[in-house]
């Protein structure tokens, strides 16, 4: 099953709760997520047996990765039971990202309960640069011991998302390239999107991915690699020494809209077809109306029939009306 530009259904990145317990500026930035910001009621939250039985329909339609997100999803009580009952699926890469403040005491019991892999968020191994980006007393230590207890666990390779902003935390790049070279941990570097309406993103923010290769490679010669699986949205490259490699995401300036075979499922069980979607399609009202699976297959399918969404290729030419904030739709 294809859409109309011929991509696959592969991915499905499922947000499981809009909450978080840090206020990353790119992300939740304080003064619109403040303590008089309203979340979504728990009552509306997607029950595990509803995530699992849409999930169930998307794996039967083609997904073989699904990715946990949030908001921080380990801050959705009993994660570890959804992690069972989805790592049952047949033929399903089971993941998850987190920003690791809460690994150091999850990280064994996600595994035991089948997690696979995890990908940590972490902006800067300074402190004061890591706590400024956040907006958070946590330290930096504090995700560092969480992706250490992940490798322990053997939710490996750790994946460590770096989002750079041009004159905020550039300089951290290579601190974190020698921080995570031959731990075969790998470090993704990622552009500051326009997300959602709250980060005040602006294009001089954004670090080209070329430029922050170029960084890396004249102090640690790189080469290229090649995608490891279709749709892959990093370009790899690898250390010519073999001390393990790099990826970067660069959505503004190398577009990856073509090859793009991601869903998402919102924490109240909205399906957006796109990262930067301006609306999704509502399941949850089919669940409860007593829809039965193929009901809800044929709707998923319907859904991914009918996308044509190139946001990044056509960034600044379209309007864009009411965006889905990161923190609800998931990274």
């Amino acid at each position: 099953m294809t859409d109309r530009r011929g991509r696959p259904l592969r991915d499905l990145r499922i947000s499981i709760t809009d909450r978080c317990n840090l206020r990353c500026r790119y992300c939740m930035p304080r003064e619109h997520f403040g303590a008089a910001h309203s979340y979504i009621d728990r009552a509306d939250l997607l029950t595990f047996e509803e995530i699992t039985r849409l999930a169930t329909q998307f794996v039967s339609l083609g997904v073989r990765k699904i990715r946990l997100t949030g908001g921080e999803p380990l801050l959705r009580r009993g994660v570890e039971d959804l992690v069972r009952m989805l790592a049952r699926l047949p033929g399903v890469d089971l993941a998850m990202t987190t920003n690791g403040v809460l690994l150091p005491s999850m990280a064994e019991r996600l595994a035991a309960a089948g997690l696979r892999r995890v990908t940590v968020s972490l902006d800067s191994l300074d402190d004061a640069v890591f706590r400024a980006l956040a907006d958070t007393a946590v330290p930096v230590r504090r995700v560092l011991d969480g992706i250490d207890a992940a490798a322990r666990a053997g939710l490996t390779p750790v994946k460590v998302n770096m989002v750079v902003k041009r004159g905020v935390n550039d300089d951290s790049v290579l601190g974190m390239v020698e921080r995570f070279r031959g731990t075969g941990h790998i470090v993704r570097f990622i552009e500051f999107m326009d997300v959602g309406a709250t980060n005040e993103w602006r294009l001089g923010e954004v670090l080209p991915a070329g430029e922050i290769v170029r960084v890396i490679d004249d102090r640690y010669p790189l080469e290229p690699l090649g995608a490891t699986h279709p749709g892959e949205v990093a370009t790899r490259y690898r250390f010519r020494d073999g001390s393990g490699e790099i990826g970067v995401i660069g959505s503004v300036t190398r577009p990856f809209c073509g090859t793009c075979t991601r869903a998402r499922l919102s924490a109240e069980g909205k399906v957006h077809t796109c990262l930067f979607s301006s609306g999704g399609t509502d399941l949850r009202a089919l669940l409860r109306s007593g829809a039965s699976d193929v009901d809800l297959r044929s709707a998923v399918a319907g859904l991914w029939r009918a996308r044509d969404d190139r946001y990044s290729d056509l960034r600044g030419t379209l309007p864009r009306s009411e965006p889905v904030e990161m923190s609800y739709i998931g990274g």
